[in-house]
């Protein structure tokens, strides 16, 4: 049975912290132009955010959950974050990932241990909204609509709201939605008044349009691109519910411009940002953000490089 949606507090976040420690680190924010900030995400043990959520999640199973092994879905970065939990309390891990994923995510989430099941964009997203797969009978690990998952992405909100107090606007790139409803979620609940924005690319702009019409929507004009750990096809009902209560608004980009932000992060800050991990810059450089400080979250960095090097020679 799924369980129903609910608030993350802070106190969820804040026994999350205590909970992910020995286990995740403190990023950290540094200054990437006058008034914006980059929360380096990408220098996590999994170059990716995810292992917050997935670390969290695992260590709030019950035992008798946890022996039945794993199972999540992903595009690479959650499959990570899973695998890498997983690993540290010795149970197997399935991962259904999407077959379009980059080499280099697929390699990382077998070596660390996951038994990879790949399938279709569409048939991921299926199982992320049933919340099953056939053949799998372990203990599934939602990506992204799983409150515990989300609660350890909230963390980061702590931080950042620790080191950059005075903070105006937090830019956080959409895939499903538990990057920025968990940061949204502690932002809200310390200082409110600093606005929490989304950032999609324009192939893949599901939140921006649900905003627009008032209600979770499809992207009729998704198209698969290198930005390919965030920008759904859709918002869920589910996260719908848990996204619009703690966020101020979305900022659409360019594909263009989230490789120029990419080759910019490479450029100024010497640090690996993949497509999704640039969204919040570039959506920064728009203007829309307005003033800052801004805090850019930098929520991964596992790009192949080869494709890495194709994107910042263009």
């Amino acid at each position: 049975m799924i369980p129903p949606v609910r608030p993350i507090a802070l106190q969820d976040i804040e026994t999350a912290r205590e909970r992910i420690k020995g286990t995740v680190l403190r990023t950290p924010l540094v200054e990437f132009d006058d008034g914006i900030y980059l929360k380096l995400e990408n220098l996590q043990p999994t170059n990716a955010y995810k292992i917050r959520g997935g670390a969290n999640a695992v260590a709030a199973l019950s035992d008798e959950a946890r022996a039945k092994g794993v199972w999540t879905i992903s595009a690479g970065n959650a499959g990570q974050g899973v695998a890498y939990a997983a690993r540290a309390f010795g149970i197997p891990c399935t991962v259904v990932a999407i077959e379009t994923a980059p080499q280099t995510k697929l390699d990382r989430m077998r070596a660390l241990g996951a038994e990879i099941v790949p399938v279709s964009y569409d048939r991921a997203w299926v199982a992320a909204e049933t919340h099953e797969f056939p053949g799998l009978d372990a203990t599934f690990v939602h990506p992204f609509d799983n409150h515990d998952f989300i609660a350890g992405h909230g963390t980061m909100g702590l931080e950042i709201l620790e080191d950059c107090p005075d903070v105006r606007t937090v830019i956080c790139a959409i895939g499903g939605g538990g990057l920025i409803t968990g940061v949204g979620s502690a932002i809200k609940a310390k200082k409110p008044d600093t606005r929490v924005l989304g950032a999609e690319p324009e192939t893949a702009a599901p939140y921006a349009l649900s905003l627009r019409e008032g209600g979770p929507q499809k992207y009729a004009d998704w198209e698969a691109s290198f930005v390919d750990g965030a920008g759904g096809k859709s918002v869920t009902e589910r996260m719908w519910k848990r996204m619009r209560p703690v966020t101020d608004g979305a900022i659409t980009v360019t594909l263009k411009q989230t490789a120029d932000a990419m080759r910019l992060i490479a450029e100024k800050s010497r640090a690996i940002a993949e497509g999704a991990g640039a969204l919040s810059l570039a959506a920064a450089l728009t203007g829309e953000a307005g003033e800052g400080p801004i805090v850019c979250v930098v929520s991964g960095g596992n790009i192949d490089l080869a494709k890495f090097c194709e994107l910042l020679a263009d």
